[in-house]
């Protein structure tokens, strides 16, 4: 084609040439862009699919944990089903919002990387990724699990695609959203196993998703302020005290519902009588402690990832242990 056009002189303007070219472009969304491979195209799917934030999905066994039934007979098998259904889901949603966001996407420094808005992975193939891994996710909870874990991805599905749509663009609205998000992987991995949930449980699973939550707007709106650009649509409608009211509220009420519910939920001979000590109220001391020290990046404004300070914060990581320590010491009575 080099020599041909070196020795023929093309108009540019001709009609013919233009047709071509408006018929070439459907068909370039076909043909492999900057050396799409098989495997590049897998590669940019499971990247679209954000593998880093599946750590969200092990609040499946919060409610097993809570109740002292994560051992029982075909608790862990259910249990990891319902982290696979919700890992499709999760992972589902992602892919969708990247399909929709392409454009805006493609207009941001950073986003414009990414698999879906660099081209890699075309838009269609994000769209039918994520309708399987959706249907899968339902499926699988159905058959695997049973109708009221099923129905609890089915909400969560419906509950995050309207985020993605529209919900997100709703003041105070797209926290809930998103908190509500995490108590829906909570609420699924109890009745995956068929377990009664207390209503302070999902008190305190819910306040706590949105203490992590506003705590992480607070941050993403402080970077904001102080290196310029924009995260969110709506970051910018928000301030910067009011954040920092509604986390430090829900740490608040998290705090309290969990003391209400350890308190509440001593042995029925008497506080201690079943044990050495009274466990369960005795884990108030390690879950407040583990707020608190949250609490420390969400003040500096650097709790922007909440994946990225459970895993590295050796702190952090230590409170976790000793509350399921105490905890599991309540459980067993001793």
């Amino acid at each position: 084609m080099e020599q041909l056009n070196g020795s023929i002189p093309v108009d540019p303007a001709d009609p013919l040439l233009s047709g071509a070219a408006a018929l070439s472009e459907p068909l370039a969304a076909l043909l492999p862009v900057g050396g799409r491979t098989p495997l590049r195209l897998a590669a940019g799917l499971l990247q679209t699919a954000r593998p880093r934030q599946w750590i969200k999905n092990v609040l499946v066994v919060a409610a097993p944990v809570a109740a002292g039934d994560l051992f029982a007979h075909r608790v862990p098998l259910r249990l990891a089903v319902t982290f696979l259904v919700f890992t499709c889901a999760s992972a589902a949603v992602y892919l969708v919002n990247d399909a929709k966001d392409v454009h805006a996407d493609r207009a941001h420094p950073v986003k414009r990387n990414r698999p879906v808005a660099s081209g890699l992975v075309p838009v269609r193939l994000a769209y039918a990724t994520g309708l399987l891994l959706a249907a899968t996710a339902v499926t699988a909870a159905l058959l695997l699990c049973n109708a009221a874990a099923a129905g609890v991805v089915v909400g969560y599905l419906v509950l995050q695609i309207a985020y993605c749509t529209s919900l997100k663009h709703m003041l105070l609205v797209d926290l809930a959203v998103v908190a509500a998000g995490f108590l829906l992987r909570a609420m699924a991995g109890g009745l995956a196993v068929g377990l009664p949930l207390s209503r302070w449980f999902l008190i305190t699973a819910g306040f706590g998703a949105l203490f992590m939550v506003s705590a992480k707007r607070y941050s993403e709106l402080v970077l904001m302020r102080d290196h310029g650009g924009r995260s969110r649509a709506l970051l910018d409608a928000y301030s910067d005290t009011y954040l920092r009211f509604v986390w430090q509220l829900a740490g608040a009420v998290t705090v309290l519902s969990y003391c209400l519910w350890a308190l509440g939920t001593a042995d029925p001979a008497g506080a201690g009588a079943a044990g050495l000590l009274p466990w369960r109220q005795l884990s108030i001391v390690p879950f407040v402690l583990g707020v608190m020290r949250y609490a420390v990046f969400a003040d500096r404004g650097t709790a922007g990832a909440p994946e990225d300070i459970l895993l590295r914060d050796r702190p952090l990581q230590f409170i976790a242990v000793a509350w399921l320590a105490v905890y599991s010491l309540a459980v067993w009575n001793l």
